[in-house]
């Protein structure tokens, strides 16, 4: 291997700064000898060329206690984006998506993206409470000295605790995570383990008419869908003949019925015994009962598995670490349904832990999120490979795409590459461009020239023009891309 420098690095898409420590690790690397007089001026993603930073010996943790966080800049801002159609469940109705985006950039000039999704009825936040909490976190951010990623999340822990900021912690959480992953080169789904780069998502019907329902199951098979979520809990007989619809319409689909708490026990029951009659047994019955009905869901349970051979998978009734050891320690579901704005993501992460040890399953899912929160935890679920189910489908029903690149979505199929971090960026306002040439001299210039269409087609803009500005030390002028 010859040394690791500009000339080699054609994985780079940074033309950045990188921080101090990541350049301490880089120039303990087998004939690592950077070109530049400066070796600070080493890119922060020529990390990926490293042999060192390779999924079976650089990890999330590793990442966590390593790689430095140093914001430049860090805001959230609305992120509002049309539904398809209304999406109703038991306890609440959106027509639309009001979630906050949250952007993130360090001092070496890569970008971080997440998102904190606003479900009323079930995020404790509403958007405004979200925006200003987001405010307050970024603030922080912006004002602190470089520290370890873990000592960033930790602080960041501090300033949103518990479950009544979740939903924001989890999107600032994603933000530095990604902007740390964009840091060294290295995709989300292989810090997470790299089990896989791809999963297989179910599609959610949310209560409709049986007419719509009908329509929506039709569409999703020829889509090549295997697994319907039914949204249910609302009226038990409008429930059954919902289901009846769907299975004319799709006879070889698989059922989840979810209740969002609308049952009660003997409700949920109910339902079990009439798809008993229906000869339907659903793979999964998600929260049918009330969250703090943990008598409830206990038994729903356990007639579910022990008279129809269903599982139960508790939602709603897991917002935290304690509420998922009483679940285990009770044996009060099969499931657990991890969500990430429920918990964080390091909480969720606590909570995985547990449930793989206690043998039960998992199940990954989300709000009603675009494909910001939902390619991260697409990432996680890929990289641990150790959710049974997998409900990371809402991006489908909405009417737009306000996100570039990330994943690839083929029907129920979602792919993952190697792009650094989750791979999905929003096109954040105007962007500062640098128009002066007459301060770039003739060799670097060259080097802009053999490199800019690398960087169109691997970078998102902001970074294009931040990182050429920081390489080449000129002054950004106001945007002349309107975006």
């Amino acid at each position: 291997m010859g040394r690791i420098g500009l000339s080699q690095n054609f994985q780079s898409h940074c033309f950045l700064h990188s921080t101090t420590s990541l350049h301490t690790q880089l120039s303990k690397a087998p004939n690592f000898s950077p070109n530049f007089k400066n070796p600070k001026a080493i890119t922060a993603c020529m990390a990926a060329a490293m042999p060192a930073l390779t999924p079976t010996s650089f990890g999330f943790k590793n990442l966590m206690e390593t790689v430095t966080i140093d914001v430049h800049k860090a805001e959230g801002r609305p992120l509002n984006v049309p539904l398809i159609a209304p999406f109703t469940i038991a306890s609440s109705r959106l027509d639309k998506v009001e979630n906050v985006a949250i952007r993130i950039e360090l001092s070496n000039g890569c970008v971080g993206w997440g998102e904190a999704p606003i479900l009323p009825f079930v995020t404790a936040e509403d958007q405004p409470t979200a925006l200003a909490k987001a405010a307050e976190a970024c603030a922080f951010l912006r004002q602190s000295r470089e520290m370890t990623l873990n000592l960033a999340l930790t602080k960041i822990g501090d300033v949103l605790p518990g479950h009544d900021f979740a939903s924001v912690r989890a999107g600032v959480e994603m933000a530095l995570i990604d902007a740390a992953a964009n840091s060294i080169g290295i995709p989300l789904w292989r810090l997470f383990g790299g089990v896989s780069n791809s999963i297989s998502t179910d599609i959610t019907i949310p209560i409709v008419s049986p007419m719509e329902a009908s329509e929506l199951a039709s569409k999703y098979r020829k889509q090549g869908f295997r697994t319907l979520k039914l949204k249910v809990g609302k009226n038990l007989n409008g429930d059954i003949e919902v289901l009846q619809s769907i299975r004319a319409a799709h006879p070889d689909c698989l059922f989840i019925l979810d209740a969002n708490e609308g049952y009660t026990a003997k409700e949920a029951i109910k339902v079990l015994e009439k798809l008993h009659e229906m000869d339907v047994t659903p793979v999964l019955f998600e929260q049918p009962v009330h969250r703090d009905n943990w008598e409830g869901l206990a038994h729903v349970s356990q007639i579910a598995k022990d008279k129809y051979g269903v599982s139960v998978a508790a939602d709603e009734s897991c917002r935290s670490l304690v509420d998922a050891k009483k679940i285990v320690q009770e044996s009060l579901a099969d499931v657990i349904n991890i969500k990430l704005a429920k918990v964080g993501v390091l909480g969720a992460l606590e909570i995985i832990d547990l449930v793989r040890s206690s043998g039960l399953n998992l199940m990954i899912g989300g709000m009603v999120e675009t494909r910001l929160a939902m390619g991260f935890a697409g990432h996680l679920a890929a990289g641990l490979g150790c959710f049974k189910f997998i409900d990371l489908d809402t991006p489908l029903l909405l009417a737009e795409d306000p996100v570039f690149g990330g994943y690839e979505v083929s029907g129920p199929d979602y792919n993952f590459s190697n792009a650094r971090g989750h791979g999905g960026f929003l096109h954040w306002d105007n962007i500062a461009w640098c128009t002066s040439t007459s301060e770039i001299g003739g060799s670097n210039f060259m080097l802009v020239l053999l490199f800019f269409p690398l960087l169109f087609s691997r970078s998102e803009p902001d970074e294009i023009s931040s990182g050429v500005c920081s390489l080449f030390k000129m002054r950004p002028t106001p945007a002349v891309l309107q975006l």
